[in-house]
């Protein structure tokens, strides 16, 4: 794959209305031969203005949990299931998943990690749904957060988003544990 011009293509993409309101489409950043591959939800208003990944509020503690796991930003490969900003940080819609959603499957495709980390909701059930398998209902849906499972030839470790934190940050010593069992996780199986 020609990456930069597969980034071009996202940056000037047009498929949904999204780009109307948006100010950069975001393309995956990172190490493209990654083994640990990272989906978040969408870019925020910051990441929209500034044009990279977690350069917002909740970048800080994303590094803070992937130094927790032994991990920085040079080791993974990080993009969003949604590529453009959501107008009042809202929930994507269907159709926005799905318009969006064959540009993660080519970076997912083209990176080949062993190891795949969704973060938060959208991207954990998006990822479900595509390999067909099982979805807890939404209100016991934090029961697959820090549990791995296998779907083809990836294993899977959902996590929440680091914006939880924002919201409460009480879920702050188990979001650590489980980043940490991330790190151990990754130690036994991932290590060469």
């Amino acid at each position: 794959m020609n990456w930069e011009a597969f980034r071009k293509e996202i940056r000037n993409c047009t498929v949904c209305p999204l780009h109307l309101t948006r100010k950069h489409a975001l393309p995956g950043e990172g190490n493209i031969h990654a083994r640990i591959f990272m989906i978040a939800q969408a870019p925020g208003p910051v990441e929209d203005q500034s044009g990279s990944m977690f350069t917002g509020p909740s970048g800080p503690h994303l590094d803070h949990l992937l130094a927790i796991a032994e991990l920085d930003r040079e080791q993974i490969y990080i993009t969003n299931l949604i590529k453009c900003f959501l107008p009042k940080c809202r929930r994507p819609s269907r159709n926005e998943i799905n318009a969006c959603s064959p540009y993660l499957l080519r970076e997912l495709e083209a990176v080949n990690p062993e190891l795949i980390v969704p973060l938060g909701f959208h991207a954990t059930r998006f990822l479900l749904m595509h390999w067909n398998l099982p979805r807890p209902e939404r209100k016991k849906f934090h029961f697959l957060f820090g549990k791995v499972f296998h779907a083809g030839r990836y294993s899977v470790y959902p996590l929440r988003h680091p914006t939880a934190l924002l919201f409460d940050p009480l879920k702050k010593p188990v979001m650590e544990e489980n980043y940490r069992n991330l790190g151990e996780f990754i130690d036994k199986y991932l290590e060469e």
